[in-house]
């Protein structure tokens, strides 16, 4: 096997068009291998996350191929149902398993090693199938503690699901050649539960420095939704269960009297409708449907500060969210109601405000705070680009990723 032609398969159900940090993960790291000369196939599904629709070219396909940004991408088929109901959901999951396994194996050529990525388990286990038909090592890439996660947010409460579910990522776990992490905490965690160290490599959520740049403020974004002078709170990403964005909803309510002020909600999710109908009193939200992700920059550019928010658990303290390097990316000052690593990452790019989880008058005392100081909004913004640009650019750690899988070839 040559170095600069090493074979990846790269499995994971989500990648774009699909918005979400799972797949801008997969297609900017398997862009950055392509661009070192790395063989990458993604294996993926027919796009439909979050709104559970099919765009029209994908409809009654079970396969297809294409190449994008010199990835070779294969699709299978796959249920697509919104992004909210747990059972749709579970059978979406299974079906990807199926579909994933059998197109794997009879259209992909044989790689040097299979990466297979969380959320969910079920892709991952896929890719231990693919790895052991193929005779390859097998890379397990955890992004999100499951079945934690959705256990910390309700999601799932019955330990006849649970129980199967916590085996099925412990069996991951002792198979998997090795380990990627994007957090510290999770490592931890993990070695907590028994599962060797010297298997985990800790390779955190970068951000793509060309795409998410430092951008005029007064752009195509602030014009079309006429928000003028305002001072704009921007969430945006997926309105989820773990998400908590009732304390916008708080927030705003203690500040509906001040009109210059508007928080602007973007994305999709299980939560989005409730949270749209109960914002319909409140003057000062906007709830919008989620844009492409190439578009993501131009509505942090036209904010003044950005919400990352999680509800309060104590799994949520081994989170670190990618979306809080895409706004230090843009010189925007992060406003961080995430406890644990995710807090004090913040507190050492010095680059926003942190407050507690679901604390909406803490939140609405922050963005007070914020808005009276444009010195600070500025200082703030500086300070996380800078942050991002010494640690956290994704062709770095690209390149680091591609470095452990060559040295997991080597091995077998």
């Amino acid at each position: 096997m040559k170095p600069d032609r090493m074979k990846v398969l790269f499995l994971s159900q989500y990648f774009p068009p699909e918005m979400g940090a799972p797949a801008a993960r997969v297609h900017e790291c398997a862009r950055e291998w392509a661009r070192q000369g790395i063989a990458v196939t993604v294996l993926t599904g027919m796009p439909h996350h979050p709104t559970g629709i099919l765009p029209p070219r994908y409809r009654g396909r079970l396969y297809c191929r294409e190449r994008v940004d010199g990835i070779d991408v294969c699709r299978a088929y796959v249920y697509a149902t919104p992004n909210r109901g747990r059972w749709r959901r579970a059978w979406s999951y299974f079906t990807f398993l199926v579909a994933s396994a059998a197109t794997g194996f009879f259209c992909v050529r044989k790689p040097d090693v299979v990466v297979a990525t969380s959320p969910q388990l079920f892709a991952g286990f896929a890719g231990w199938i693919l790895a052991g038909l193929k005779r390859v090592p097998f890379v397990f890439e955890v992004r999100d503690l499951w079945p934690e996660s959705i256990e910390a947010v309700k999601a799932v409460r019955s330990r006849w699901v649970l129980a199967p579910l916590y085996a099925l990522a412990d069996f991951l776990y002792r198979h998997a050649d090795r380990i990627v992490l994007v957090s510290d905490s999770s490592k931890e965690a993990l070695v907590a539960r028994g599962v060797p160290q010297e298997k985990m490599t800790v390779i955190k959520n970068g951000v793509d420095l060309d795409l998410f740049r430092p951008q005029p403020q007064e752009n195509r974004v602030r014009a079309k939704q006429g928000l003028d002078d305002a001072f704009v709170v921007l969430y945006i990403g997926t309105m989820g269960m773990a998400h908590g964005l009732d304390v916008v909803l708080r927030a705003a309510e203690e500040m509906k009297e001040d009109r210059k002020t508007v928080f602007l909600l973007v994305g999709e999710g299980a939560r989005k409708d409730e949270l749209r109908e109960r914002g319909r009193s409140l003057p000062n939200v906007r709830i919008l449907d989620s844009c492409p992700h190439a578009q993501v920059p131009d509505y942090i550019a036209a904010s003044d500060v950005c919400l990352v928010h999680l509800t309060r658990s104590e799994l949520f303290r081994t989170v670190l969210p990618s979306k809080m390097f895409e706004i230090m990316g843009c010189a925007r000052p992060v406003l961080l109601g995430v406890d644990g690593e995710a807090r004090a990452t913040l507190q050492k790019a010095d680059a926003g405000v942190a407050f507690p989880p679901e604390d909406g008058h803490a939140l609405a005392e922050a963005v007070r705070r914020l808005k009276d100081d444009p010195a600070s909004l500025a200082r703030l913004g500086d300070n996380g680009r800078r942050f991002v640009e010494r640690e956290y650019s994704r062709s770095v750690l690209a390149e680091r990723y591609s470095e452990l899988l060559r040295n997991c070839c080597a091995r077998s």
